[in-house]
C-alpha cells in the first residue's frame, strides 16, 4: 500500500460535506482502502465537521477548517482543526444505547460512534484552536 496524504480547507458550512467526502474517496483509492475503511473514516470525520459546524460557532462568521488525512504504517490519521469553542469529545458521556429512543437525551451519539468506529481518538487545545486527531487501522483493500 502506498503513502499519501491530503490537506484541504473547508468553510463551516454543511454544503462543505460534499469536498469532504471527495476528498476521502480520492484518498481511500488511492491507497486501495476497503469500501468499509473509506466508509467509517469519512463517517467519523463528518461526525466531526458536523458537529463544529452545528456547535462550534457563537457568530455567523465565515470560519476555517483545517483537514489533514495521511497514511502511515497501516494507519490512517485525520486531523481537524478548528477556530471554534472548546469541546473535547472524548469528554462528551456515552448515551444510553438502552433507553427507548422517545425517552433518550438529544446529544451525544455522534461523539460515541467516532469514537467507537475510529481506533484513537485525541484531543488538544492549541492556542485558540481545537485540534482533533483520529486514527483509523486500515484492513485489507476489498473489492
Amino acid at each position: 500500500m502506498s503513502e499519501a496524504k491530503v490537506s484541504f480547507e473547508c468553510k463551516n458550512t454543511l454544503s462543505e460535506l460534499d469536498k469532504l467526502h471527495r476528498n476521502v474517496e480520492e484518498l481511500g483509492k488511492t491507497l486501495g482502502l476497503s469500501r468499509k475503511d473509506i466508509f467509517q473514516i469519512a463517517l467519523g470525520m463528518e461526525e466531526v465537521f458536523s458537529n463544529v459546524v452545528s456547535h462550534g460557532y457563537t457568530d455567523k462568521a465565515e470560519h476555517i477548517i483545517t483537514i489533514r488525512i495521511w497514511h502511515q504504517n497501516g494507519t490512517v490519521t485525520v486531523r481537524i482543526e478548528d477556530d471554534g469553542i472548546p469541546f473535547n469529545p472524548n469528554e462528551a458521556g456515552t448515551p444510553d444505547l438502552q433507553c427507548p429512543l422517545e425517552e433518550r437525551q438529544i446529544g451525544g451519539l455522534g461523539c460515541h460512534l467516532m469514537r467507537c468506529i475510529m481506533d484513537d481518538v485525541a484531543y488538544k487545545r492549541i492556542g485558540d484552536k481545537n485540534v482533533l486527531t483520529m486514527k483509523k487501522t486500515i484492513g485489507a483493500a476489498q473489492t
